[in-house]
């Protein structure tokens, strides 16, 4: 009795299996909706692939329109690279060949992700138009930070060191605006801070700034960085700070521009160990060939900057300017 019972109950009166329900639901319904559940996630999975594909090949842009990775300028080795905590960066290296100079630029965007990606493309246009306007680091600086105040699309504060180096007399002129001082190692023995400078474009309006001189001897060297490095921190939440960079540069400093970024680099994530980099790290490393036989050496190198600009960075249209000491 009691299993004829759940065989009506299992089949239904007329003997064909019973479709079990839910509310208002059956299983076909329920079946159906699975699927179409399912084509949503594909389609959404289809196009979070699609946006990691364009958000990568942004980064690989942004890449190309900093500085080569390496190069070599004379008697000068000089090595940069960005390493973002996501794809895109808001922090950006540049350096600039203006004929009988150099310019050197490394800028810290307020802000990661997308939104100070977006803007690193416009602050570099504009870093490079300005240098190229102006020989004094500092008067170039005032510029691009009035023209971030005349912008109407309300760009993000941003540190700036720009300087520009003269090989005729190895002179380095600098303007620091709001990043950590720059470290000149001298010879490997000690090191000067770059602090001259000004605040963070786009805090004031009429900020003032200042432009310092220093002379590079042969084996100095010279490290700019972002704020990434020095406040990248560990497990036990202490942060690496200058004291800590100041003396992985100094330990590398007679080796290559190269050789030595990469040393304070791996310093820095040996400090942090599992703990992933909380802001974007830049390192920018201009060193001055040592011995003689350095300087020989270093001449049959063949990664030398190219003697104009690269032509896939856009240039606004401005009105022209006269008496700004331009050398182009």
């Amino acid at each position: 009795m009691i299993a004829q019972t759940q065989h009506r109950a299992e089949t239904g009166p007329s003997g064909r299996p019973a479709q079990a329900r839910l509310p208002g639901r059956s299983v076909g319904e329920l079946a159906a909706s699975l699927d179409a559940a399912n084509a949503e996630l594909d389609a959404l999975r289809r196009e979070q692939a699609r946006l990691q594909q364009a958000v990568f090949e942004a980064a690989q842009v942004q890449r190309r329109l900093c500085a080569p990775r390496e190069l070599l300028w004379g008697q000068y080795e000089i090595a940069g690279e960005i390493f973002p905590v996501r794809h895109l960066s808001g922090d950006f290296f540049k350096v600039m060949d203006f004929g009988s100079t150099l310019g050197l630029a490394l800028g810290d965007i307020a802000g990661k992700g997308l939104s100070a990606g977006i803007w690193q493309t416009h602050l570099m246009s504009l870093t490079q138009r300005a240098a190229r306007g102006h020989r004094d680091p500092a008067a170039a600086v005032a510029e691009l930070n009035r023209e971030l105040w005349q912008d109407q699309g309300e760009p993000p504060l941003t540190a700036l060191f720009l300087a520009r180096l003269d090989p005729r007399t190895d002179e380095l002129v600098y303007c620091n605006a709001g990043l950590p001082s720059p470290l000149l190692f001298r010879h490997g023995k000690t090191f000067e801070r770059l602090d001259l400078g000004g605040p963070m474009l786009g805090a004031l309006e009429q900020a003032p700034f200042s432009s310092g001189r220093v002379r590079l001897n042969p084996g100095d060297m010279l490290v700019a960085y972002s704020d990434g490095a020095t406040e990248c921190r560990n497990a036990e939440d202490q942060e690496f700070e200058t004291a800590r960079l100041a003396a992985a540069a100094g330990a590398v400093s007679g080796t290559s521009a190269n050789q030595a970024l990469f040393s304070t680099l791996a310093a820095v994530l040996d400090f942090a160990a599992a703990c992933p980099p909380s802001d974007d790290l830049t390192l920018l490393v201009v060193r001055r060939c040592g011995t003689a036989q350095e300087q020989r050496g270093a001449r049959n190198k063949d990664f030398s900057l190219p003697r104009r600009e690269a032509a896939s960075v856009s240039r606004p249209k401005r009105a022209s300017r006269s008496g700004n000491g331009s050398d182009s």
